[in-house]
């Protein structure tokens, strides 16, 4: 059942249509055709049967039925007798053509409407068409009359004209679909160019990261709605590149310190001979970066997956925000860190409702901001506020300018680029992302006299 439509169905939207086209005309030109052609045979038929009732009344008026008798006349126009006539007086044969007998089938045809009366049409068909019709003729007061008049007459002229009616209409309807499909390809194809046009503008919008969009333009309904379904399919492409890209950049920011860790060890391991204490002790660093490495990836990925909330979880917030504390002040990308950190918390038991590593992932940033610009040090506070964390981070550095303060959030945005660290302005943002996903908030405290506080708001635990 599905092999006709896949062999013969056409593949393209312009050969669909113009299928479509040429066979809703060829139905409704059939039907036409065959009305017309019915319509032409009728008219044609009356035609033949007024000719023959005007022949019948002409030689009806030689037919004399008075003085209780009927008797043909003589008169100069005596070959209508011989000219296919039959003249019945009371269902008798008074007179039939020269080249037909009594036994004839057109005198028994003529009998048989002589019989009924006189009224009424027939066609015999003997080799050939014949129509043969019956008048009666009339008498003097109104009384019954007593004769009948029956001429004959071949339709072979008629049938004739209807066949070059029929086969003329058939011409002319497959001229008038070759047309239709001609005509319909012609016009979906002119349709569809802008269509194309479209598809390929958008491909190379697509490819090249493109700020150009199709709203706005002039057109017809359809493509004017069809730019709209482009244009937001183009900006969903914009925004799943932009956000690979900030899932790179994120991870290569956050891979930054523990591979240097890695690599710091094993130069260190290798410049000289070392004791066995202090290889075990730099294969332990090795591995905790390593370690944090991965759950550096786990945790971004995981956040990264179609945009769905982090993987729920518990954390004890001081323990970890000491261990966070003391990694990111040992080793930073510029080197040793000179501020220290200081964690507060009244709180041992304070719970946070994210896992561990998703909680240094979000303050980790924070706290390798503050080391980059504190003059003597970073504290991290944690208090317990109705259903939620507070974490505020505060350096006792030179603040954020006024400025770029609705940047600071900003992807790849940074207040002093030349400032002489190597930081991509990516870990405010990061931050800022990973709390949200988790149904918190990070945000920057304008009110904070001295320095900048860094405020982490996380759903308690």
């Amino acid at each position: 059942m599905t092999a006709f439509p896949s062999r013969w169905w056409p593949r393209t939207l312009r050969g669909r249509l113009s299928l479509v086209a040429v066979t809703t005309a060829a139905l409704l030109m059939a039907i036409l055709t065959v009305v017309f052609n019915t319509v032409a045979r009728q008219h044609l038929q009356h035609q033949a049967d007024d000719h023959l009732r005007t022949r019948a009344t002409a030689v009806a008026t030689t037919v004399d039925t008075g003085g209780g008798s009927v008797h043909v006349l003589e008169s100069p126009n005596d070959t209508l007798l011989d000219d296919n006539v039959w003249i019945y007086a009371g269902g008798h044969l008074l007179e039939h053509p020269p080249s037909t007998s009594a036994t004839h089938p057109l005198t028994r045809a003529a009998d048989a409407l002589a019989g009924h009366g006189g009224q009424g049409c027939t066609t015999l068909h003997t080799g050939r068409a014949v129509r043969l019709c019956a008048v009666p003729v009339p008498t003097a007061g109104g009384a019954a009359s007593r004769a009948v008049v029956v001429t004959a007459l071949d339709l072979a002229p008629y049938l004739s004209s209807a066949d070059t009616l029929l086969f003329a209409s058939v011409a002319l309807d497959v001229a008038m679909l070759a047309c239709t499909y001609a005509l319909t390809r012609l016009a979906v194809g002119r349709a569809l160019r802008p269509v194309h046009t479209m598809t390929d503008q958008a491909a190379r919008w697509s490819a090249a990261d493109s700020d150009e969009r199709f709203r706005g333009r002039a057109g017809p309904t359809e493509l004017t709605q069809l730019g709209g379904s482009l244009d937001a399919l183009l900006d969903r492409i914009r925004a799943v590149l932009r956000h690979e890209q900030q899932l790179t950049k994120e991870l290569s920011h956050e891979l930054r310190n523990p591979l240097a860790q890695i690599i710091a060890e094993l130069d260190w391991l290798q410049d000289r001979p070392r004791s066995e204490q202090d290889t075990r002790t730099c294969h332990t660093a090795v591995a905790d970066a390593a370690q944090s490495m991965r759950a550096i990836c786990e945790t971004l990925l995981d956040d990264a997956r179609a945009g769905a909330r982090s993987s729920p979880g518990t954390a004890v917030v001081l323990p970890v925000l000491d261990r966070l504390a003391q990694t990111v002040a040992e080793e930073g990308p510029d080197g040793p860190r000179a501020p220290g950190v200081t964690v507060v918390g009244e709180d041992p038991e304070l719970t946070a409702g994210v896992s561990p590593a998703l909680l240094e992932r979000i303050v980790g940033p924070l706290l390798d901001n503050g080391l980059r610009h504190a003059g003597s040090g970073v504290t991290v506070r944690a208090v317990r506020l109705p259903g939620a964390v507070r974490i505020d981070v505060t350096d006792d550095g030179p603040g954020v300018p006024g400025p770029f303060t609705p940047y600071l959030f900003h992807p790849g945005q940074r207040a002093t680029p030349d400032d002489g660290h190597t930081g991509a302005g990516l870990g405010l943002s990061l931050a800022r992302r990973l709390a949200r996903s988790a149904g918190g908030d990070v945000h920057y405290d304008e009110l904070h006299a001295t320095g900048a506080r860094f405020v982490v708001s996380l759903p308690a635990g």
